[in-house]
């Protein structure tokens, strides 16, 4: 990307229940450069990080369905708690987050160091993982799931 003067963009996350959330963040990420690559927390990181109850997915599965959306052009699964030295390898020109991390973006001083910047994205409101799993709980908790 950097040889054939392209604007690599890189962004990262859990990724684990896929939402219209996620889609819209992920094409307003693929918007501001010429390839995304997406740094997906391992199935450890995400424990460590969430708690013993997350992943729903297994890593596979979510880079599995991660690929197969059209604005994503690579993925890396990553097992530190947050990809400060994964961004640090990869040299992205656009670091995209969402604006809920705009306290604090991981990798943001290497990314500004190497002449790029980092773009806060907005949440798509009432989109979350731990919000369709709560309406799941809400919904399904109670109920066997095979009577």
């Amino acid at each position: 990307m950097h040889a054939a003067d392209k604007k690599l963009v890189f962004t990262n996350g859990c990724f684990d229940i896929l939402h219209r959330g996620h889609v819209e963040y992920l094409a307003f990420a693929r918007a501001q450069g010429d390839a995304l690559c997406v740094g997906l927390n391992s199935d450890a990181s995400v424990r460590r990080n969430k708690g013993p109850s997350r992943p729903i997915n297994r890593e596979q599965d979510r880079a599995y369905v991660l690929g197969s959306l059209r604005a994503v052009d690579f993925i890396v699964i990553f097992d530190d708690n947050e990809p400060r030295e994964l961004i640090a390898e990869i040299l992205p020109h656009v670091l995209v987050k969402g604006r809920d991390w705009a306290h604090y973006v991981s990798g943001r001083e290497i990314v500004e160091a190497h002449g790029g910047k980092v773009v806060l994205a907005d949440l798509v409101e009432g989109r979350s993982t731990t919000g369709t799993i709560e309406r799941i709980l809400k919904v399904y908790g109670k109920m066997a799931l095979h009577p």
